[in-house]
């Protein structure tokens, strides 16, 4: 994954909050929080559906304003994210908004939020356990990027620049579906056909989308195509059949809130090849 080396990045987007975490005993605390991607964020995404959109489950915490100087120092521009992580993730995050806010009419900017160990939100508190994350009563992308190494030592995924991107852009594809009223059509339910799973596979669709329009949007020079296989394998790596069998042993498809393996591939290579957001209506669809 390669980045135009003039293109010139705007940190203002990420927040730093890594090393100011607490800590979270049991994965998430008191709020809601939607977790779209994370291992054990898979068990708990339909915790985001049982009240936490207006905030009151963030009990006064204090929310953004985190510490990006150093991004802000360090990631300038693409040049700067070929050769920082931390600048890439700076790249993606303005690529991936760049894209839809020429694509969703009144689209507003959503912050990256990296941290360690937890994190407070207007969603409640939530520990690095949960994995990557949207939420939406702040409507802010949280990252703990320690997730990643997990992700290739612990569930198989191939690792890779793009992965990573992939896993961002699924989650700014939740912020789509917030500012679209899309989280109104999902009640609690969870199963191989349920809103839940079609509420992320479509995420998985729209992060297919964006990859497919990312060299438009002029921060990013070129996806290979073993940028789209490794952002595959991460995919595959978060079914939920995959997580379950290594976690459990055994599948059970009525416990499902992400989709399976096969799923999350198959929607996001939708939106890969058609480029169109407008190929993403999971709830439409009668199979998955």
């Amino acid at each position: 994954m390669k980045f135009r080396r003039g293109a010139r990045l705007d940190a203002g987007q990420v927040s730093d909050r890594r090393g100011r975490g607490v800590g979270l005993p049991g994965g998430l605390g008191g709020g809601a929080v939607a977790g779209g991607g994370g291992i054990v964020g898979l068990i708990f995404l339909v915790v985001m559906l049982m009240g936490g959109f207006g905030g009151e489950g963030g009990g006064g915490l204090a929310l953004g304003g985190g510490e990006n100087t150093e991004l802000a120092q360090e990631c300038r521009t693409g040049a700067d994210a070929n050769q920082d992580a931390d600048c890439r993730i700076v790249a993606v995050v303005n690529s991936i908004q760049d894209y839809w806010a020429e694509t969703v009419q009144g689209y507003q900017l959503a912050d990256t939020v990296l941290f360690t160990q937890g994190v407070s939100t207007a969603c409640g508190q939530a520990s690095s356990a949960v994995g990557p994350f949207y939420c939406p009563a702040d409507a802010q992308i949280y990252i703990d990027l320690g997730f990643f190494d997990e992700l290739e030592s612990r569930f198989g995924a191939s690792g890779g620049p793009f992965a990573t991107a992939y896993v961002i852009a699924h989650e700014y594809g939740h912020h789509v579906q917030n500012l679209l009223g899309t989280n109104d059509q999902v009640g609690r339910e969870s199963g191989a056909e349920s809103g839940s799973v079609r509420l992320e596979l479509q995420a998985d669709c729209y992060a297919g989308v964006w990859a497919a329009n990312a060299v438009e949007t002029g921060f990013v020079e070129e996806l290979t195509n073993q940028d789209i296989a490794d952002g595959l394998s991460a995919a595959e790596a978060v079914g939920d059949d995959r997580i379950q069998e290594r976690t459990q042993g055994r599948v059970d498809p009525e416990s499902w809130t992400h989709g399976s393996a096969s799923q999350r591939q198959q929607w996001f290579t939708t939106g890969y090849r058609t480029g169109d957001p407008n190929r993403c209506d999971t709830f439409a669809a009668d199979a998955l």
